[in-house]
C-alpha cells in the first residue's frame, strides 16, 4: 500500500466519481493528494470522506482541497503555484474534469453549451496540462493521465459535442507523449466505458426520466461483463499509471470498459 509514497498527485474533477474514487486510493497508496474542482459544496463533502479515510486507515498520504475551476487560466496556474510552493513538485497530474453535455442531434445542440462542453473537457486539459509541465521538466520526471471515454475512440448518436471533446483529448496526449518523452514525463490517457457515478445517474433520469433504472439495465446488458464499472475500478488503473509499474508507457490510451469495444454489432 505505498506505492506511491512521497509522490504529489494532482487531480481535478476530484470532488466525485472517478476522480474521487482515484483521490481515495492515491491517498492510500502514501501520495500527497492535491483535489481540484470547481463545486464547493461537493468539495466539502469530498473532505469529509477524505478525513473519514484517514481516520479509519491511518493513511500514509495527505490531501489538500482547493476550489479550480480549470477553464480559467488563472485560477489553473494559482493553483498549480500553490501546489508547487507547498510541495516543490508534481508526480502525477490526473486531468479528470469532465461534463457530459446534452443528448440531442447535432443541428439542435445550443452553441453556448457546445462551448461549455468544450471549456471544460478541452480546454481544461490543455490548461492544466501545460500548468504542470514546467515543473515536471524541471524534475525530470512525470505521469500524466487525461481522462478521456469509450466515446474518444468511439461515438453514439445525439452526444456529437462530449464524443468530439473526448477525441481531441486522444490528438492531445499523442502530441504532448511525444514533446515529453525526452524529458521522462509519459502522458496517457484512459477510456472507461459506463461507470457507476453521480455523473451517469444524471444522464438516466435525464434520457428517461420515468424509468432510469430499466434505462441503467438496458445499457449494462449491452456491455459483455454485463455490468457497470466502479469507480474504484477505473482508479485502480489510475494507479498503474501514475506508479512505476508503468515506466515503459506512454502516447497510448488505456481501456476499461468491460470488453464493449471489442464486440461486433448484432446483425
Amino acid at each position: 500500500m505505498s506505492r506511491l509514497l512521497n509522490k504529489v498527485a494532482f487531480i481535478t474533477g476530484a470532488a466525485g466519481g472517478i476522480g474521487l474514487a482515484t483521490a481515495k486510493l492515491f491517498l492510500q497508496e502514501g501520495a500527497s493528494v492535491i483535489m481540484a474542482d470547481r463545486d464547493a459544496d461537493l468539495l466539502e463533502d469530498a473532505r469529509e470522506t477524505m478525513e473519514q479515510l484517514v481516520k479509519a486507515e491511518g493513511a500514509e498520504g495527505s490531501f489538500n482541497i482547493v476550489k479550480t475551476d480549470v477553464t480559467s487560466q488563472e485560477e489553473i496556474e494559482q493553483t498549480i503555484g500553490h501546489v508547487l510552493r507547498k510541495f516543490s513538485r508534481i508526480d502525477i497530474a490526473v486531468l479528470n474534469a469532465g461534463i457530459p453535455g446534452a443528448n440531442m442531434p447535432l443541428e439542435d445542440y445550443p452553441v453556448d453549451l457546445f462551448d461549455e462542453v468544450m471549456a471544460v473537457n478541452l480546454r481544461g486539459v490543455w490548461l492544466s496540462l501545460r500548468s504542470v509541465i514546467p515543473a515536471m521538466k524541471q524534475q525530470q520526471s512525470g505521469s500524466i493521465i487525461m481522462t478521456s471515454s469509450i466515446q474518444g475512440l468511439s461515438a453514439l448518436p445525439g452526444t456529437t459535442a462530449y464524443t468530439t471533446s473526448k477525441h481531441a483529448l486522444v490528438g492531445m496526449m499523442k502530441g504532448a507523449a511525444l514533446e515529453l518523452a525526452e524529458f521522462g514525463i509519459r502522458v496517457n490517457t484512459i477510456h472507461p466505458g459506463y461507470v457507476e457515478t453521480p455523473m451517469m445517474d444524471a444522464i438516466h433520469h435525464a434520457v428517461v426520466p420515468d424509468a432510469p433504472e430499466k434505462f441503467q439495465a438496458s445499457i449494462a446488458s449491452s456491455v459483455p461483463m454485463g455490468r457497470y464499472a466502479k469507480a474504484d475500478e477505473i482508479a485502480r488503473l489510475m494507479l498503474f499509471l501514475a506508479s512505476d509499474e508503468s515506466s515503459y508507457s506512454t502516447g497510448s490510451s488505456f481501456l476499461a470498459d468491460g470488453g464493449i469495444l471489442a464486440a461486433l454489432p448484432s446483425f
